[in-house]
């Protein structure tokens, strides 16, 4: 895999080939990456600097000729293109709301979760190898909520999955079957939530080398004596068991939890209300893992996966639980989305500005979480494939408050916690790793001080 995470090259690399109409507003929009890379949680009269910039990026905000779709597309092909170096991709799912009630967006919103909040939806398919390194967006996908459709839950069973919010996951899908179809990837997993577990979505036709991974959510039908999906899965004999660490969360103490697992193969039944229509029935492979004997002050584990793939060892079971894993950095890297992309929007008026500050900061925010990941995967190179020239002598003299930088640039490791420290990481212990949010500060911070070295450096005989 190409070494994406010098600012200068990344925001050529991941915008350059955007096709916005006009050569200048993708030179602006390459400008405007490079500017925000270095300053990802300042507003954007801040990260831009001189008026001639800000007034460009508020042009390129308001143009109502571009669809905030086109800002990314150059993301996405240089995401497939990075698709070709690794054996197994796995297509995490996940969905976040982009809260606008406060960000004097007026015009285009809907309501979420809360009655007094309106802003937009945001479902987002990424692309991540076992390494967790994430590789790229593969279908970001934005929408509002039309007031009109509240309330239609009560009916949920008479619609078809097109007029319901959980047809998102057919196009994130369609996404997966395209980029299996344009490269030499041989396997690409479809991961979601329990929100992912629709029947449609199980049952829909899929190419060879796509497989599908989900939490499960209902209790389904299954030809079996259990007659349930839980039930079957228990009924299965312990196959191994292990022991996980769960942390401290409110009143009940950090504790080592004994959990059982248990795997086998599922022949689901379709829905009641969907066998009139002759829904297909199929058969998937199950992976669950339970408390032994949970404290009764705790809220007992008990995780179902359901996939495609048949589950017919321990060995393939342990896999099937570690795709899942994957899913823990999608929430983090929605939380780094959402506190750039609110800022960026401050002068907005309609969604679809909103919409493409979002779709910016996504690969912003995507940029940051891949340098975070990547430093502890290779944690030995140089950093100067990481930082700009000027960069790592600005921070190496801010840690150690001396104004000679080293001969040679220090190891990417040491300078991502260097710039962690900047953002407020502590690290008391010596397990202790720096996390994307704090980097996503430190780059702030880092920014400031490269200007600030550079201009003294011009300056000095």
């Amino acid at each position: 895999m190409r070494d994406l995470l010098d600012a200068t090259r990344g925001a050529v690399t991941e915008c350059a080939d955007a096709d916005l109409g006009d050569l200048r507003r993708t030179q602006r929009l390459v400008q405007l990456a490079h500017a925000l890379a270095q300053r990802p949680g300042a507003a954007l009269p801040e990260a831009c600097g001189s008026g001639a910039m800000r007034k460009a990026a508020s042009r390129l905000f308001t143009n109502e000729d571009m669809a905030p779709d086109d800002l990314v597309h150059s993301h996405l092909e240089a995401t497939s293109s990075r698709l070709n170096t690794v054996p197994l991709v796995l297509a995490v799912q996940d969905t976040t709301e982009a809260n606008g009630t406060h960000v004097r967006v007026t015009e285009g919103l809907g309501p979420l979760g809360h009655p007094a909040c309106h802003g937009l939806l945001v479902h987002t398919t990424w692309a991540l190898p076992p390494a967790r390194v994430p590789m790229g967006l593969l279908a970001p996908q934005v929408w509002a909520r039309d007031p009109d459709d509240m309330g239609k839950r009560a009916r949920r069973h008479q619609l078809p999955l097109s007029q319901k919010e959980r047809q998102k996951w057919l196009p994130s899908l369609d996404a997966v079957f395209t980029a299996r179809d344009c490269g030499p990837t041989p396997r690409m997993v479809s991961v979601g939530d329990r929100e992912a577990e629709v029947y449609d979505v199980l049952a829909a036709p899929r190419p060879a080398g796509v497989a599908r991974l989900m939490r499960a959510s209902w209790h389904r039908g299954v030809h079996a004596p259990q007659r349930s999906v839980w039930a079957a899965v228990e009924a299965q004999p312990v196959a191994a068991p292990l022991l996980l660490h769960v942390p401290r969360r409110g009143p009940p103490p950090a504790r080592e939890a004994p959990l059982a697992r248990r795997y086998g193969p599922l022949p689901l039944c379709p829905p009641q209300h969907r066998q009139a229509a002759g829904v297909p029935a199929g058969t998937l492979g199950a992976v669950q893992v339970s408390e032994v004997e949970p404290p009764a002050e705790a809220e007992p584990i008990e995780w179902l996966w359901l996939t495609t793939v048949a589950v017919e060892t321990v060995d393939a079971a342990i896999e099937r639980v570690q795709w899942d894993a994957g899913r823990w950095g999608m929430e983090v890297w929605h939380r780094m989305v959402k506190s750039g992309g609110h800022l960026a929007a401050r002068p907005c008026q309609k969604a679809e500005r909103l919409r493409r500050a979002l779709a910016l900061s996504s690969v912003l925010a995507w940029r940051m979480f891949y340098a975070t990941m990547r430093a502890r995967a290779v944690p030995e190179a140089p950093c100067s494939v990481l930082l700009e020239p000027d960069a790592w002598p600005a921070l190496s003299g801010a840690i150690h408050r001396v104004p000679t930088p080293p001969a040679e640039p220090p190891p990417r490791g040491q300078a991502v916690t260097w710039i962690a420290q900047l953002g407020g990481f502590v690290g008391r212990r010596r397990s202790d790793r720096p996390g994307a949010e704090v980097m996503w500060r430190g780059f702030q911070h880092l920014g400031d001080l490269t200007t600030m070295s550079g201009i003294r450096r011009r300056d000095s005989p």
